[in-house]
């Protein structure tokens, strides 16, 4: 009798010390740039499935989610509190909740919050999963016309401590080089780039990707320069510049 009492014990109770809830997943998942039809059937799905959405700012993720009737519980999660924030969304994960981060547009951590969550996450050993999905630069850089087997990704430059600094860093670089800027930045932008790098430089300016008003202008720093002096800056802006010792193809 109480050799079988042992038995049952010594069998039942491994059982409980070995327990441990499964991690959660978090998801990082892109969104439209501009055409809603870009959202990919799995974003979508996810979003509906997981426990809850942190997005960069609720409004415009709400109008997003609403579009394709996902009910969903949406937290806030932007550059001015990830660090706050980061432990406790790790905390959920750890104790088996999934977790989506999405961005106003675009792949999170690509000139957007994401990076800190994913290396949080990351380091308290869960899994990340990035869906492939919609971002700005890879259209834009695929059509410039420019080489794009290699390239250089330099996002935003800074926007006054440090820029001047930062562009005469590149003059150098070899490969193409891509950055993201915003219409009241954009002209001043590449009046930089000629000063620093000559106006024979070749570029493409890409607007309103995915958009109705979507719109490259190539060309010289110097033919771009005048396009922009002559027609008014709109919309959001990937320069894609080339290298040292790329020279413009002839027409």
């Amino acid at each position: 009798m109480n050799r079988e009492k042992n038995v049952a014990t010594s069998c039942y109770f491994p059982f409980f010390t070995n327990f441990a809830p499964t991690m959660g997943i978090l998801y990082i998942v892109p969104t439209p740039v501009g055409n809603l039809e870009d959202m990919t059937l799995r974003a979508i799905r996810i979003l509906k499935e997981v426990d809850v959405v942190l997005a960069e700012d609720t409004r415009t993720s709400g109008i997003l989610l609403k579009h394709f009737d996902i009910k969903n519980q949406l937290l806030s999660h932007h550059k001015f509190n990830e660090h706050g924030t980061a432990a406790g969304v790790v905390g959920r994960l750890s104790a088996g909740e999934n977790v989506a981060l999405i961005s106003d547009a675009g792949t999170p951590g690509i000139s957007d919050p994401g990076f800190f969550l994913v290396r949080e996450a990351v380091k308290a050993g869960i899994e990340v999963q990035c869906l492939p999905g919609a971002t700005a630069f890879v259209p834009a850089l695929v059509s410039s016309g420019l080489p794009c087997d290699r390239f250089a990704f330099e996002g935003f430059l800074p926007q006054k401590k440090g820029r001047q600094t930062k562009i005469l860093s590149l003059a150098d670089e070899e490969r193409t080089m891509v950055f993201y800027e915003s219409p009241y930045r954009v002209l001043k932008t590449l009046e930089q780039f000629a000063e620093a790098y000559g106006g024979d430089r070749p570029v493409s300016v890409c607007r309103e990707i995915s958009k109705v008003h979507e719109e490259s202008v190539r060309g010289t720093l110097t033919e771009v320069i005048a396009h922009f002096k002559e027609h008014e800056p709109r919309g959001e802006f990937v320069i894609v510049l080339g290298g040292k010792g790329e020279v413009k193809s002839e027409k």
